[in-house]
């Protein structure tokens, strides 16, 4: 019996330890930004084979949770993600703790809002850094939003119209956003991107805690998370791929490659 309870102490104390060790390990990389940015010339020679997968609305299911419309009004396509993505996220969703739930912010977004939203980031920090360079202002804007065209002029496919790409977060069984820090809806007041890091260290234990918990589950069943915003998760993109050493990403962007 007491070389047992030594075995399971002792199992014990080197999860915590590898939990430290790896929250260390990743604070320290979003820190010193070694991650790679969503527009980085490595993750754009990533090649793009799309395999034409349906998309699936989440308001035809009742399994995962979904929020109001994002960012803009009568929004109708937020609610939609490619079919595995879809059960990836149902995976996610059975291996939460008891009383836990996801719940969508946002999963497709059309190219026309993407880039909307990232010429409204881009002013947002041209007026905080106004002796800022053209390349400057577009790297820092990347931290939060991908381009729809490149700093080279190219044109990019942005994760979020793949269909592949999904924003959540953490519900209690009331249905009540639980603390992680910050809401996804409330990113564009991040002006300086630290509450919006996976791993931020301004932010409470309790935020610190469900993040840990959401980031094991998303990652145990597949996806990518762009350390950036702890919300954005994606499957089937090319920092998906660039990640898992795929030889290409599976979805493009959804309006190239389907009728809606």
């Amino acid at each position: 019996m007491k070389q047992q309870n030594r075995k399971i102490k002792f199992g014990a104390i080197k999860y915590t330890v590898l939990s430290v060790l790896w929250g260390i390990m990743m604070s320290s990389n979003a820190d010193q930004n070694k991650f790679l940015l969503i527009a980085d010339p490595q993750i754009l020679a990533i090649p793009i084979i799309d395999n034409h997968e349906r998309m699936i609305d989440l308001k035809n299911q009742h399994e995962i949770a979904y929020g109001p419309s994002p960012e803009i009004p009568n929004n109708t396509d937020y609610t939609k993600l490619r079919k595995i993505v879809y059960e990836k996220l149902a995976q996610a969703q059975a291996l939460l703790p008891q009383g836990l739930h996801f719940r969508l912010y946002e999963g497709y977004r059309s190219l026309q809002l993407q880039e909307m939203l990232f010429d409204t980031r881009y002013a947002k920090i041209k007026t905080q850094h106004p002796s800022w360079s053209h390349q400057q202002l577009f790297h820092e804007t990347t931290k939060l939003v991908s381009p729809v065209v490149n700093l080279d002029s190219s044109k990019n496919i942005p994760p979020h119209s793949t269909g592949g790409a999904i924003d959540v977060y953490l519900i209690n069984k009331k249905g009540e956003a639980v603390d992680m820090g910050i809401h996804p809806k409330d990113w564009m007041n991040d002006l300086h991107g630290t509450l919006s890091l996976t791993n931020s260290n301004v932010i409470s234990k309790e935020a610190k805690r469900y993040r840990h918990i959401m980031s094991n589950i998303l990652r145990q069943v597949g996806f990518v998370n762009y350390p950036t915003e702890y919300w954005h998760w994606s499957y089937g993109d090319r920092y998906w791929a660039y990640y898992h050493h795929k030889p290409h990403a599976i979805y493009s962007s959804y309006t190239a490659t389907e009728n809606k």
